[in-house]
């Protein structure tokens, strides 16, 4: 009996010491990304809809913009054109 209990035991320690899984790092919601560096602090934020948005956020940081490439290109930032010009 003392084995079972010890085998359930080891699964449940193993469960809580493994890593936690990390989020998605692209939002396919926005075709520009901002990739910062700094330290132990690096990150990527795709919440830009064009690359000068995105650079004048870099402007002065330790920072690149790159091109989203899990953008599902969503009607939602597309611009809009006037089929009769």
């Amino acid at each position: 009996m003392r084995g079972p209990a010890w085998t359930i035991l080891l699964g449940i320690a193993m469960t809580l010491v493994a890593a936690p899984a990390e989020a998605q790092t692209y939002d396919p919601n926005y075709p520009i990304c901002l990739q910062t560096y700094g330290g132990a602090v690096n990150y990527i934020a795709c919440r830009y809809t064009s690359m000068a948005q995105c650079q004048l956020t870099a402007s002065g940081r330790a920072a690149q913009c790159i091109i989203n490439p899990f953008f599902s290109g969503g009607r939602a930032y597309r611009r809009w054109r006037n089929p009769n010009y």
